[in-house]
């Protein structure tokens, strides 16, 4: 018996399956994993790529074909775009090697990782967790998951946002620092992997700050497109 209702699952439907949802278990996300990106926000572009989490309902599930809308959060005069290719785990594990990682993957979609980039900058400056700069209401727009055996190859696929019709982010997963399967990987050196698992894997260079009343589009080609209003 429980105290009161639990919250209901957050879940993210899939593409060309709209009855067919896929229910989040955790977010994790890889940061500084495109080069140019790690050198825009001050490092060497050789730096290691470090994790971070978002709490389960952060989704903000979109249609492609339904343009959404988006709070703006509280707490921030300086929120950011990152545009990025998602990993959704079906099948869960530890200690993965990276040759059976792609195994484990259930399908892509594009999500962008919102941040309040101001408070993010007073964390670091203060050697302190990144929760209130990542792990915000709302923060992590995402499209339908794109199932592994209907999408292209993820290593080379082409990245893109826009903001009111001016192109911010571009960029090609080949150029991550760490592949996706090496993502993979090495998160389950640190948790065990569960099917469910949603895994932002970088933005490449290109990050800029949105206000309200922007447009955003954003997408990954051959996985899937959103757009959604800051409001």
């Amino acid at each position: 018996m429980f105290a009161f209702a639990p919250c209901a699952q957050s879940v993210v439907p899939v593409a060309g399956a709209p009855d067919v949802l896929f229910p989040v278990h955790r977010i994790y996300c890889v940061g500084r994993n495109y080069a140019e990106h790690d050198l825009e926000m001050g490092g060497s572009g050789r730096g290691t790529p470090c994790f971070f989490a978002k709490p389960a309902d952060a989704v903000v599930p979109i249609d492609c074909r339904k343009p959404a809308q988006v709070d703006y959060p509280g707490m921030t005069s300086n929120l950011q775009h990152e545009v990025e290719l998602v990993i959704a785990i079906g099948k869960g594990g530890r200690d993965i090697a990276v040759e059976n990682a792609r195994s484990h993957v259930y399908g892509w979609a594009v999500g962008v990782d919102l941040t309040r980039r101001d408070l993010q900058a007073a964390a670091k400056e203060q050697r302190r967790p990144w929760t209130t700069a990542k792990g915000f209401d709302q923060s992590a727009p995402i499209s339908w998951i794109k199932r592994v055996d209907q999408a292209p190859d993820a290593d080379a696929l082409d990245l893109w946002l826009y903001v009111n019709n001016e192109e911010r982010q571009k960029g090609n997963t080949r150029s991550m620092i760490w592949s996706i399967d090496e993502v993979i990987a090495e998160i389950s050196r640190y948790w065990e992997l569960r099917p469910g698992d949603l895994i932002f894997t970088g933005s490449p260079a290109g990050v800029a700050a949105i206000n309200r009343g922007d447009v955003v589009r954003a997408g990954c080609s051959g996985v899937g497109t959103i757009e959604f209003t800051l409001l």
